[in-house]
């Protein structure tokens, strides 16, 4: 049988870190062979998995130091520079070094259930080694526990009376607690979050944060039951997770495919594996295999939805075109959410983090403010003067100001960000600007990195218009926005481009 019953799997694999290893080896082997039969029943399968895992959980946990968390660059941001019209510079066409490309990641789905899970009614017993769990059908009955995830308020069927207590968080009773967590109980808990992952159009982050609030809500907040229950329902929605003790604190480590700045780590299994809401310097880690399991991604294809709490609205207009004159505010929810969002890089290099602000879009919402009166402004333009206009939009309608004056620390901005706050540096003006051209002239925008500086680039259908960089045959015009007055086609003064970074952005 390619499933292996539990007392077979723990005779011939023994105790220790080997069977650890032997363990994985052969439950990714079981799995591969699983996914391609057709006859196997996946509730069975699944909970085979959880039963497997629970007794894997009663081994000693390995005691790991953390990494030293990795700090944001320190690099001295350039001022912004006043164009002086009375010394004019000659806009000619000249081609620009650069030091190297950084590439957009390939998108991928988000992690899955090894196969969906199905909803339950009439809960079986908790599942142990003689009384196994049996999946029926929907049982919509059961009482909704509502709870709030940025001001929006959201459910999932669950009953109360079924809550569980862990007495202590050694091995066995995380074990015993985990058999529970994968019977008839929490399935439709389950269910539940994965469907509002859909609906709320969640990201991996936004998710995780959602089961949290979840558990808490359940659970009481900042307790080993919460977290307990954060990492249940997180591994079985195809995510990489790993239980750790601190000292009788149970916590939960996620992985990453992105190191997050500010925030020791983890290194475990060629992943970086951070702890939720805590920054433990040792712990002792149950180093677990679940099937299927994969670390999230930071990188954002649209924004969560948020119930629609509307900040102050903002007045901006460009100085050099009176016309465009715009009066924008924005979902303070959604505004939470950025805050809250971790900065990151993909691998150790520093400049991929402009790749996760670069390329989200602007919510709908704020679309519908913004849009018009820019595109009635831009109306009847060619693509130069369109771009020239956007372009002083975001140089003069928008004051600059240091972020470790506003707010202590580095901070980099989401473009609805930029129009909401009253400040901004030259990093959230280059992803405020590239987004507006991309989104009202479909034309294609690079980002341009300087030490201390970001900039942008246009790609303009035929004619070359000033400072270019040459990327696979295509000329990207520098437009930089905290160039305050300067016409697209010039670099700001004292940029070296021999080191510059050029980061390709989406549509």
């Amino acid at each position: 049988m390619i499933l292996l019953s539990l007392a077979v799997l723990l005779s011939t694999y023994g105790q220790g870190r080997n069977s650890f290893e032997e363990y994985r080896t052969k439950i990714d082997t079981e799995f591969d062979k699983y996914s391609k039969g057709k006859q196997k029943d996946f509730e069975d399968y699944r909970r085979k998995r959880n039963e497997e895992f629970a007794e894997y959980l009663r081994k000693t946990w390995i005691g790991k130091k953390a990494k030293p968390k990795i700090d944001p660059p320190k690099d001295e941001k350039k001022p912004p520079v006043m164009y002086n019209k009375d010394q004019l510079v000659p806009v000619i066409p000249n081609t620009l070094p650069f030091d190297e490309v950084i590439s957009i990641p390939n998108p991928e789905p988000q992690p899955q259930p090894m196969e969906p899970i199905k909803e339950v009614t009439s809960p079986s017993p908790i599942p142990n080694k003689e009384t196994k769990p049996n999946p029926t059908s929907v049982n919509p009955t059961l009482p909704t526990q509502k709870f709030f995830l940025y001001g929006t308020e959201v459910g999932v069927r669950f009953d109360k009376n079924k809550a569980f207590r862990l007495t202590d968080i050694y091995e066995n009773s995380v074990a015993d607690a985990w058999l529970r967590l994968s019977g008839d109980d929490y399935t439709n808990l389950v269910v539940d979050c994965l469907k509002l992952r859909d609906d709320l159009k969640l990201g991996d982050w936004a998710y995780l944060t959602m089961i949290k609030k979840m558990a808490e809500s359940l659970l009481g907040k900042n307790t080993n039951e919460a977290t307990l229950l954060t990492a249940f329902v997180y591994s079985q929605s195809g995510y990489k997770m790993r239980l750790a003790n601190e000292n009788g604190i149970l916590r939960m480590l996620y992985a990453s495919k992105h190191m997050i700045f500010d925030h020791p780590y983890y290194y475990l299994d060629g992943d970086y594996f951070y702890c939720f809401d805590a920054s433990p310097q040792s712990l002792k880690i149950a180093e677990i295999r679940y099937p299927n399991e994969r670390a999230l991604s930071l990188i954002l294809s649209s924004q969560p939805k948020l119930a629609n709490i509307q900040g102050s609205k903002k007045i901006r207009n460009s100085k050099r075109y009176p016309e465009i004159n715009t009066n924008v505010s924005v979902n303070t929810n959604l505004l939470d959410f950025y805050t809250d969002y971790p900065t990151s890089m993909l691998g150790d290099n520093i400049v991929t983090k402009w790749v996760v602000y670069g390329n989200i879009p602007l919510s709908e919402d704020v679309k519908l403010q913004l849009y018009p009166a820019l595109r009635e402004a831009i109306r009847n333009c060619s693509k130069k003067e369109a771009v020239e206009k956007l372009l002083n939009y975001v140089q003069t309608g928008f004051e600059y100001e240091y972020d470790d004056k506003v707010w202590g620390h580095d901070r980099p901005f989401f473009a609805e960000e930029s129009l909401h706050y009253p400040y901004c540096d030259c990093e959230d003006r280059a992803v405020l600007f590239s987004r507006l051209v991309r989104d009202l002239l479909g034309l294609d925008v690079v980002l341009v990195f300087y030490t201390g500086h970001l900039a942008s680039a246009v790609e303009f259908p035929g004619e070359v218009f000033g400072d270019y960089i040459s990327y696979n045959d295509r000329n990207f015009t520098i437009c930089d926005p905290t160039y305050i007055g300067a016409p697209i086609g010039l670099t700001m003064p004292n940029m070296d481009n021999t080191n510059a970074k050029v980061i390709l952005l989406g549509k």
